[in-house]
This record gives structure tokens, C-alpha cells and sequence, in this order.
């Protein structure tokens, strides 16, 4: 019994795995995209597509939920729309912070973030 046990966790955590390896190659497989399709930004290779990747996933689980909470006011008043603004700055904080990934200003951050994240839930949801 113990050993099914075992096994049925181990299982579950190769999975959890999986999917996030799964997850970051289609966030950087929608990176590579953007950067073809929205001037302004760029990226050298497919390797600073998945690092840039996982700099946006570790951003997004740290730095976006403190200002989300610090912008509440202003995104309350804007009814929201002041969250495209943050997840602009999210993006344009992982090209700053990673050499082979640039963005030229704040509308190819804000056009790169918004087709990023439709682009990678569309294919993730394919996917899985």
C-alpha cells in the first residue's frame, strides 16, 4: 500500500514538472513570436526566449502581486485597465534585466505583454 502511495506522488510531481517545463517553452515559443510580429522588440535566440521566459514567470509570481496591491487605488479607478499597464512593466523589467531581449518603449511592452499572454493561454489550453 505504501508503495502505491509513493509512486502516485512521485507521478503528481513529474507531472507538475512537466507542465511547467510545457508552460515555459510555449510562453517562449509566444516570445519568439512577438518579437517577429511587434516592432520594437527583440530577441537573439531561442535560449533569451526561455530564460526571458522564466524571468516573466518568477516576476509575475513576485514583484507583480506587491504592485498590484500598491496600484489598487488607481487600477479600482481606471476600472482595471491599469493592470495592461503592469503586466507592460513586467515585460519591459525582464528585457531590461536580460541581455538579447530589448523593448523599445512602453507600446511595444504593452502590445508584446498583451499578445504574450493570449498567445501562451491559447496554445497552453491546446495543449493541455
Amino acid at each position: 500500500m505504501r508503495t502505491y502511495i509513493y509512486t502516485a506522488t512521485l507521478c503528481s510531481h513529474i507531472l507538475g514538472m512537466l507542465k511547467l517545463i510545457i508552460k515555459a517553452l510555449v510562453t517562449a515559443l509566444a516570445l519568439m513570436l512577438v518579437a517577429r510580429l511587434v516592432p520594437g522588440i527583440s530577441i537573439d535566440s531561442f535560449v533569451t526566449a526561455l530564460v526571458a521566459a522564466l524571468v516573466l514567470g518568477i516576476l509575475n509570481l513576485t514583484v507583480k502581486p506587491v504592485l498590484t496591491i500598491l496600484t489598487l487605488p488607481i487600477t479600482i479607478l481606471t476600472l482595471g485597465l491599469f493592470l495592461f499597464v503592469l503586466n507592460a512593466a513586467m515585460f519591459g523589467l525582464a528585457a531590461w534585466l536580460l541581455p538579447g531581449f530589448v523593448v523599445a518603449g512602453f507600446l511595444p511592452a504593452l502590445v508584446g505583454s498583451v499578445v504574450v499572454a493570449v498567445v501562451s493561454t491559447v496554445a497552453y489550453r491546446a495543449l493541455t
